[in-house]
């Protein structure tokens, strides 16, 4: 599955698994940009269908419920849906 990659301050591997029609996945992403954090991101629902299971298995290993937006830090952490101050954190 191919990432969109996103240049900025690089303070961890952050991949962000968002919708094309999500609200909150954009307002995600709008922080991020703000923050100018490095990040890289993909539409789930853009996807074919190989890739999008791929990703949908990806997603599954850190939120269950498969909700937007999933963002997976370093590969340890996650933060599920649009939560402004844990993502102010990681531009700390």
């Amino acid at each position: 599955m191919k990432l969109e990659h996103v240049a900025g301050k690089m303070k961890a591997e952050i991949v962000l698994y968002a919708l094309s029609t999500c609200g909150w996945c954009k307002k995600t992403r709008a922080l991020l940009n703000e923050l100018g954090i490095d990040y890289s991101y993909v539409y789930v629902d853009l996807l074919e269908e190989a890739e999008k299971s791929e990703a949908v298995r990806a997603i599954e290993k850190w939120n269950p419920d498969c909700s937007f937006p999933t963002m997976v830090i370093d590969g340890k952490s996650c933060i599920i849906g649009f939560r402004p101050e844990e993502i102010k954190k990681l531009a700390e």
